[in-house]
């Protein structure tokens, strides 16, 4: 039989998958309840047994997005070199795919410029899961973990390759200029890394290393 306690987590996760899905789409006006309730099949009441406001779930949303997308994305691929990783993972984000499927998008990219334009408590929310996926492209998943400050500095200026050039993609209207930004942003991650050392990887990282 299932319990009260069941049926409530259920219910969360329906209202998560459905504003996620929402917040890459459309961006925090995405957020709105009563959208994101009845997407996710439930009552417009049943929405205050989990959050208090709009606001509390454009956050939990958020984190839910970039729980789901980190691992399918930033997963590690045996022993490969820092630029060979960071060359791979260009490769899979800056995609037309990605450009195209707002629904499914990354969340960093899809809310950079509403998270600006937040109030404070948002953009908390927003480089926290800015500062997850950064040590997570370096292997460093855990908030303890020691990380390099030069690979940092190179997360940094690819996720700012990746962010930009998917939104600046989808910005404009001409299909071949959008492509040839992508095109360009996947050349730039080539150029980012000199080629160095194989990173330090374990079964532990790689199985808890996400985006």
């Amino acid at each position: 039989m299932v319990t009260r306690s069941e049926l409530k987590e259920a219910s969360l996760q329906r209202i998560l998958t459905a504003g996620a899905a929402r917040l890459r789409a459309e961006g925090l006006a995405g957020a709105a309840i009563a959208p994101v309730m009845q997407e996710a099949g439930l009552t417009h009441g049943a929405f205050y047994a989990h959050f208090g406001n709009k606001e509390e779930l454009a956050a939990a949303a958020f984190r839910f997005a970039l729980l789901d997308n980190r691992p399918r994305w930033i997963a590690t691929v045996g022993r490969e070199s820092w630029r060979s990783r960071l060359v791979r993972l260009g490769k899979r984000y800056l995609t037309m795919a990605h450009r195209d499927d707002l629904a499914d998008s990354c969340a960093l990219a899809a809310l950079a410029s509403d998270a600006g334009r937040s109030n404070a408590a948002f953009r908390k929310t927003y480089e926290e899961e800015l500062r997850k996926s950064l040590r997570a492209i370096c292997l460093a998943p855990d908030e303890g973990s020691p990380v390099d400050p030069a690979r940092l500095d190179d997360a940094m200026a690819f996720m700012a390759l990746c962010v930009g050039g998917i939104a600046l993609a989808r910005a404009v209207d001409d299909p071949d200029l959008s492509e040839r930004i992508l095109a360009v942003c996947r050349q730039a991650v080539e150029r980012l890394a000199v080629p160095g050392t194989e990173p330090h990887t374990d079964p532990e990282e790689a199985d808890h290393a996400g985006c």
